[in-house]
Formats: C-alpha cells, structure tokens, sequence
C-alpha cells in the first residue's frame, strides 16, 4: 500500500481553515467577511484558498440551495500535532527540552507559563510513575 502523501497548508490557506475551524459550515461570502476584517486580500484571492483547499481535501462542501457551505475535514487538532511534530523533529531532533530551552532564552516567558508547564510536567511525572508501577526502568 503506498504511503499516504502528507498535506502541506500555506499560511494564507490556515487563515482560511481557521475561519472554518472557528465557525462553520460557512458560504464563501462569509469566509470573505470574515477575513477582510483581518486580511487586506481581495475576494478573488480567499475564493482560490478556498479552491485549493477543496482539491487538497483539507476542506469540503455541501449544497444549500443555490450556495455552497463550506467546511473542514481536516481537524485542528490533527493539524497542529502534525505539523508541531514535524516542526519538533526538524528543528531540535525531536526532542521536546531543546524547544523549551530556545524559548526559555530567546523569549519572554511569563510567570503563568511557567505555572502552566511545571503543572504539566507534575502531570505527566505522575502519570508516568502510576502506569510504571512494578516495571522495572
């Protein structure tokens, strides 16, 4: 069985998945609406986004009357574990420690960030030691 191709999404076309992730099923006038409020795109260019979406698969529609609903068959979450695992792999050899170090020395970290990473760093120390319970490391 051939390995399945892995899609790639340019950063205008995220703007367009984030819209639909946001809010959907959506017309493309609202996805429009939506992203001339942030984008100074014309509606030309977000209806070729959406085009290219639909022949990549990372969205699809459905018929309403005379219009199109848009909406995403590739999930948010999918996406960012996906794409946060390649990230993480290309750049630190896919080891999650070089990642916080670089942003530990390079940016600003508040004290709630550092809350929110030692609770899940307590988490998953916990998580670890109840399911290692009896084996041997």
């Amino acid at each position: 069985m051939p390995k399945e191709k892995k899609m790639v999404i340019s950063p205008a076309e995220l703007k367009v998945l984030d819209v639909l992730w946001e809010n959907s099923p959506l017309t493309s006038s609202q996805i429009v609406d939506a992203l001339e409020k942030v984008e100074s795109w014309h509606n030309r260019t977000i209806k070729s986004l959406i085009n290219r979406l639909l022949k990549k698969k990372a969205i699809s529609h459905k018929e309403d009357g005379n219009r199109y609903l848009y909406y995403p068959l590739l999930k948010k979450n999918e996406y960012l574990e996906t794409t946060s695992r390649g990230f993480i792999r290309r750049l630190f050899g896919g080891k999650i420690s070089p990642l916080v170090a670089h942003f530990a020395k390079h940016e600003k970290i508040s004290k709630e960030d550092i809350r929110e990473l030692k609770n899940i760093l307590e988490e998953l120390e916990s998580d670890d030691s109840s399911t290692n319970k009896g084996k041997i490391k």
